[in-house]
């Protein structure tokens, strides 16, 4: 007897059933895990698991600027990161490694009111913590409407300000601060009535009076003639109202003369 194998024909088919192709649905502001593939100049790709990796630009990589990804992330490195934008057309993913929430230096706007903490004082401001990677600077002469000695005669290390955003040098870094523009404008000061001065009374004195030579030698003479007639009331001869009126004529004659 011998023994028989199953010929090919009669050997049952197997069915191969193609795996189940793994879809997730991507969502912009959806949060993801992944690993570093790839670092460039300009950012680093990212794998996901979704068979596209994601790109996220070195801008994304942290609040404050940065020179390289390589300052950040390492090839291989596990990271959480959140979906920035989508592009389905062309099969592109881009994320973030902010928090969602997280301010920048970009978001800022001038003219925003802001809550911060103070971090530093010098001699000509002091250095407020906003929230933005970058700390903004109050003016001395921002602090108050009147004058500031010192800004540590406002604010202390530590203490939490209103400030508004005045201006801002996104490439450098800076932001400018005031707290003045969120304070109420001073009340002007009514200007004071000035005094009237007291009116003091002219009291002319020999010693002022100036007289010109024709009123001295005048004056002399009248009181020369007034002496005469106190001396003795008595009756004058017709030569002697002569004489006295003869003194005068003099007088004037000699005043005309000067």
């Amino acid at each position: 007897m011998s023994d028989q194998s199953p010929s090919p024909q009669n050997e049952p088919q197997i069915k191969v059933l193609p795996k189940k192709r793994i879809v997730r649905k991507l969502a912009v502001g959806q949060e993801v895990q992944g690993r570093v593939k790839r670092l460039t100049d300009f950012g680093a790709f990212i794998d996901i698991g979704v068979g596209t990796d994601a790109l996220v630009h070195v801008s994304e990589m942290s609040q404050r600027r940065i020179k390289s990804p390589k300052d950040v992330l390492k090839v291989g490195q596990e990271v959480t990161a959140w979906i920035k934008a989508l592009d389905k057309a062309h099969n592109r993913i881009s994320l973030t490694l902010l928090p969602p929430g997280t301010r920048t230096i970009r978001d800022l706007e001038v003219g925003e009111v802001l809550t911060g903490t103070v971090t530093r004082i010098t001699n000509y401001g002091a250095f407020v913590d906003i929230g933005v990677g970058y700390d903004g600077m109050v003016h001395v002469k921002e602090m108050a409407h009147g004058y500031v000695r010192h800004p540590s005669d406002v604010v202390q290390e530590g203490q939490e300000v209103q400030v508004e955003v005045i201006k801002v040098n996104r490439r450098r870094g800076q932001i400018d601060l005031s707290m003045k523009n969120l304070l109420p404008e001073p009340e002007p000061e009514e200007p004071e009535e000035p005094e009237e001065p007291e009116m003091e009374e002219e009291v002319e004195t020999e010693d002022e009076m100036v007289l010109s030579p024709f009123e001295l030698a005048l004056m002399r003479a009248q009181e020369k003639k007034s002496r005469r007639k106190n001396k003795k009331r008595r009756k004058k001869t017709w030569y002697e109202e002569d004489e006295d009126d003869e003194i005068i004529r003099r007088t004037l004659q000699l005043a005309d003369g000067d």
